[in-house]
């Protein structure tokens, strides 16, 4: 663990670490990329897998202490802050009229003090269960430690060992379940991915991607990444990111769908670009490969889960507190609209001071539309896809309906395939969706992850309603 550089890209070996296996150590020191056949495991089941045979990660060193520092001695000068001094945000060329104060304190002092509030909740280290997702879960949280790892103001080896010896002391020394460690699993896991693959950001030239022919829509893309596409859920999370440079990882997954396969057909490489100007944790390779998942392009192949830009917010805050804290000219909009409030009476609009159209603006998409036809122009690049490599991935594709009766939970997998509001499989479909597919994933993923460039695919006919 630890193997990247600060800004995520992995360097050409991962750590070495002690294969445990057939009841018996081996001395032999071996990384997941040599475990995998030379090559990085490319579906998450298969990491895992790997890793759950590995010796656990090379403890952290000492912490520095300051007997170890009162041998240092360094003359300083009298202009020593003019000349090595931190610049301000002026000096830098950053306008700071109107900013906010600092969501997220930076340094290692703050990161460890936020580890000690994370860890202090014993009770959810010892009974680990992902958590209900509501209002609150979408605002920063004080024990947040995303950014700190990103910088190394926080050890991603010192995170595992303080979990794991926790967890051993409060659960008397049983084994820490993998799913304890998910946040930094996720991360070990595009780092391997990543390795020895430079185009791992680019569809063009990587090696894993699905060559997808994308629009080219500077208008939309600019209104996206602005906060600015009519559909308050999609809009509040664009601002938060815009002020706080932190959104919560389903809200990722919600603004990413929505880009690429769900609404706008624009590419991933342009979500990659503004995520990377604009979250602090902006990481190169867990940032490139989430949106190849959450598009479709590498990762995950069930391009029919489709988040809801209206369905999937009112789920998780139906009173609206969150849109109304990033979009205050909807603060007065009744709970009742204020996720499609293009569906106000006028008088409504009135009272509430904001004119749809005027003051907001309206949806650029008609979501219902573009989804299915998008869902449509995506199941024909994976039937190109079958057609060329013999795969068998589109044995069933399932009819889509929005299903908003299951719970949200506040997922740690990064899987944008069964939260929020997404497209449900048809009656027929749902007796084993995971039988259909997992195998598919585990036995073709290798060969679909072969560049198969699919171009000039002729537009499709809008799917009937039972499609």
């Amino acid at each position: 663990m630890g193997a990247a550089a600060a800004g995520g890209r992995p360097r050409g070996r991962l750590p070495t670490l002690p294969l445990r296996g057939g009841g018996s150590w081996v001395t032999a020191e071996h990384t997941i990329i040599e475990l995998n056949g030379h090559k990085p495991p490319l579906t998450y089941k298969r990491f895992q897998a790997i890793i759950s045979r590995m010796e656990l990660p090379k403890k952290p060193v000492s912490t520095v202490i300051s007997q170890q520092m009162e041998t240092c001695k360094v003359d300083i000068q009298e202009n020593h802050d003019d000349v090595y001094g931190v610049p301000s945000l002026e000096e830098l060329g950053f306008p700071t009229d109107g900013l906010a104060p600092a969501v997220w304190q930076g340094g290692e002092t703050e990161a460890l003090a936020r580890l000690d509030k994370h860890l202090e909740r014993k009770a959810w280290v010892a009974n680990y269960e992902r958590p209900r997702m509501n209002a609150n879960s979408l605002l920063a949280s004080p024990t947040g430690l995303s950014p700190y790892l990103r910088f190394g103001c926080l050890s991603c080896r010192l995170f595992y060992y303080r979990l794991w010896e926790l967890y051993k002391k409060v659960k008397r020394n049983s084994t820490p379940p993998l799913s304890l460690y998910g946040q930094l699993l996720w991360r070990e896991f595009f780092y391997t991915a990543a390795t020895n693959n430079p185009k791992f950001d680019r569809m063009e030239g990587n090696p894993i991607c699905i060559q997808i022919p994308w629009d080219r829509n500077p208008e939309a893309l600019a209104k996206w990444a602005e906060g600015k596409t009519g559909f308050p859920w999609i809009d509040a999370i664009m601002t938060q990111l815009r002020q706080e440079g932190w959104i919560h990882h389903l809200a990722r997954h919600a603004v990413a769908c929505f880009l690429t396969r769900g609404d706008l057909w624009i590419s991933w490489e342009s979500g990659v670009r503004v995520f990377d100007e604009l979250l602090l944790d902006a990481d190169f390779s867990v940032n490139a490969g989430s949106w190849m998942w959450l598009s479709c392009s590498a990762f995950f192949q069930q391009f029919f889960h489709c988040y809801c830009p209206v369905g999937f917010g009112r789920r998780t805050d139906p009173s609206g507190d969150y849109v109304k804290r990033y979009l205050p000219k909807l603060k007065g909009f009744p709970s009742r609209y204020i996720y499609e409030p293009w569906n106000a009476p006028e008088s409504v609009q009135k009272a509430a001071k904001c004119i749809i159209g005027v003051d907001y603006p309206k949806p650029m998409v008609n979501h219902a539309e573009t989804s299915r036809l998008n869902i449509e122009r995506m199941k024909q690049i994976y039937q190109q896809l079958s057609r060329y490599r013999g795969l068998c991935l589109l044995a069933s594709v399932p009819s889509c309906v929005e299903d908003l009766s299951a719970p949200v939970t506040d997922s740690a997998s990064g899987q944008g395939c069964s939260t929020g509001t997404v497209m449900r499989l048809s009656q027929a479909d749902q007796a084993s969706p995971k039988r259909k597919h997992e195998g598919a994933e585990e036995l073709c993923a290798e060969e679909l992850y072969k560049r198969a460039k699919v171009t000039g695919l002729p537009a499709p006919e809008m799917p009937g309603k039972n499609s």
